[in-house]
Parts: C-alpha cells; sequence; structure tokens
C-alpha cells in the first residue's frame, strides 16, 4: 500500500536521496503552476479533466467517477510504464491530494512501484509557500547591484554565481528582463512560480553571510516581489555600475538579439513611443524598421532609459554607496569581486 506523507516530510526525503516528485494534474494546470523541478504525468489530460468535471458539476459524483474510471482504465499499461521508467523513490500529487493521486498511488502500489502521496497536493504546498514568504526572515547582508540600462547587471549576477557567490537572480526567477522588452525571446513566469521558485532560493541563501541581488522594480515583468526583499533593496549596501554608452548598446544587443525578434521589440516600442519627444520617437522607429538596431538602442538610452534612470536614482542620494566606473562587464566584474574580498 502506498504511503501518505506530509509536505514537510517530502522536503526531508529529497534532501535525504533522489526522490522524483510527479504531478499527475493536467498538463495546462501543470503549466500554470507546479512544485519545482517536478515531471507531469497527468492522470486526465485537459479535455478528458474538463469532461470529468462537467459530469461532476451537472450529472453525480457516480456519473464522474464511473467516466473517470472508464477513462483511465483504457491508458493504464502505458500510465504505468511511465512511472516503472523512473529510477528511486516517487511521490506523487494531484491538486487537493484527491482521487487523481490517491488512484495513482494505489495503482502503482498493486503493480509493485511504490510511491509517496503527497497530503493536501498542490493546494498545501502553495499555502505553505505563501506563508512562508509572508513571515520570510531575512539574515544575510544585502548588496544591491545598480546602473543604468544596459551596464549587464544581470549577467554581472550570473558570472558571480558561477563562481559560487551567494546571488538572488530576480529576473532569472520572473523569466523577464524587468524592461518593456524584458518577455521577448523568454517564457516569463506567473506570481505562483515565481514564488515557489524564489523561496527554495531563498532557502538555500538563509545561512549565507551576504546576497547579492538587483535593484528591481517590485514589479518584474509578470510578477512583484515581496515587501521584505523590496525593503531589502532600499536599505542594504549599494553597488553602483557607471559605464560607457557604447559598450552599454553592446551589451543591450548582445543580451536581447533584436534582429530575431524584430517585429516584437517594434511592437514593443510603441507601447512607449508617446513618452519620447516626436522626432526622437520618429528616428527610432526608422532604426527599428531600416535594421539599425544599435542607433536605436543609443537613441532609447539616451532619451528614454537614462533620464528615467536618473530620476529613479534619486532616491538614493543619502544612502551609503560605493561605484565603480568601468569599460565593460570584465571590469565591472572584477571590481565587485576585489570589493567583497576587501570585506572580508
Amino acid at each position: 500500500m502506498f504511503q501518505d506523507i506530509s509536505l514537510e516530510q517530502l522536503r526531508e526525503l529529497k534532501n535525504k536521496k533522489k526522490l522524483t516528485v510527479i504531478d499527475v494534474r493536467s498538463p495546462s494546470e501543470y503549466e500554470d503552476s507546479t512544485y519545482p523541478n517536478s515531471l507531469n504525468i497527468p492522470f486526465f489530460n485537459d479535455e478528458e479533466r474538463a469532461e470529468v468535471g462537467t459530469l461532476y458539476k451537472q450529472t453525480s459524483v457516480q456519473a464522474a467517477k464511473d467516466r473517470g474510471l472508464q477513462i483511465i482504465s483504457s491508458k493504464l499499461p502505458s500510465f504505468i510504464r511511465e512511472f516503472g521508467a523512473i529510477e528511486g523513490d516517487k511521490a506523487v500529487f494531484c491538486w487537493r491530494g484527491g482521487m487523481r493521486s490517491r488512484t495513482t498511488a494505489t495503482v502503482l502500489s498493486l503493480m509493485d512501484i511504490h510511491a509517496y502521496r503527497l497530503v493536501g497536493g498542490y493546494k498545501a504546498y502553495r499555502k505553505w509557500v505563501m506563508e512562508e514568504l509572508e513571515a520570510f526572515d531575512f539574515k544575510p547582508k544585502s548588496f544591491v547591484i545598480h546602473g543604468n540600462t544596459g551596464t549587464g547587471k544581470t549577467n554581472l549576477l550570473r558570472r558571480l554565481k558561477k563562481k559560487g557567490y551567494p546571488v538572488l537572480d530576480l529576473e532569472g526567477l520572473a523569466g523577464h528582463r524587468g524592461s518593456i522588452f524584458g518577455h521577448i525571446g523568454l517564457k516569463a513566469n506567473n506570481q505562483k512560480t515565481f514564488d515557489s521558485l524564489l523561496l527554495e532560493e531563498l532557502i538555500k541563501l538563509q545561512d549565507s553571510p551576504y546576497v547579492l541581488f538587483e535593484a528591481e522594480s517590485k514589479r518584474i515583468g509578470k510578477v512583484v516581489m515581496p515587501n521584505f526583499l523590496a525593503h531589502q533593496k532600499e536599505t542594504g549596501s549599494q553597488i553602483w555600475i557607471e559605464m560607457p554608452i557604447e559598450a552599454r548598446v553592446r551589451q543591450i544587443l548582445e543580451d536581447y538579439q533584436p534582429q530575431q525578434y524584430k517585429a516584437q521589440y517594434i511592437a514593443s516600442f510603441q507601447r512607449i513611443k508617446s513618452r519620447i519627444h516626436v522626432p526622437i520617437a520618429a528616428e527610432i522607429d526608422r532604426c527599428l524598421n531600416a535594421d539599425q538596431f544599435a542607433e536605436a538602442v543609443r537613441l532609447m538610452l539616451e532619451y528614454y532609459y537614462d533620464p528615467k534612470y536618473d530620476y529613479t536614482s534619486q532616491q538614493y542620494e543619502e544612502v551609503s554607496k560605493v561605484t565603480f566606473t568601468v569599460n565593460n562587464l570584465d571590469e565591472a566584474e572584477a571590481a565587485v569581486i576585489h570589493y567583497l574580498s576587501e570585506l572580508n
């Protein structure tokens, strides 16, 4: 027989040994949000789930159960084979730890494939995430990276992370670069997925002496960071990166690849066009359409992003900060590493 486990037990098992967590909800439910790094082996596909749900609401519980049994019976062999192909221990969950996960765990048990079942399902996990973030006690010292658009702040953080420095990559967790063009070429996460990924990172970093992260707006694409992180941004140690506009243009072209997503960049530009002086906006439009991306980026930096950033940065005038004037990302990385080493 299968074994029911709590979320706390599931997390403990994952920390102790290899445990594959499997979401048996429909593909659309899984796509919307799930337990981090879980696999999806759906009990019902989206159409089947809709059909059973309609019977449940409009006919009867028994009718829904009968149809559900009929659906799953026809695909049990392939369903079980998918689980059997996964090595090691397994844990399954559905929305509330109900019929789908219970039936899955029972059938697997009958076929001598042991699987734990998460009590409360995804709903219990989501509740835990929200409660943890609401009460999270952020202990590490914060180092907040600032810089005008194009200074490569996110790339700088990712370089530092690869070298073992404690980094919280908020844009990576959001799946968004934090600008009007920030979603292009990326898969933006919704709030539920962002919250889950953020909490996992915070737990990993909670014993670090400090954490580096970017001075993001509270809203990053589709998501909003929790209040305690916004507070850390305001009160942490501020590191400012200054870089020539030519280097910033090159960095933006490398990061955003406008030649691959030309139509999307032109469409997104229309959303800010009215905020730029008319002749300049018309010239940017012309450059984008003529594939003169470097000139378009330079004009947007000079007449839109830099003035906007200068205005925002005024709130930090009374805050203690260190500024590094560099020519490129390599120099920025070296400066920050030297600065951190001097603090030890």
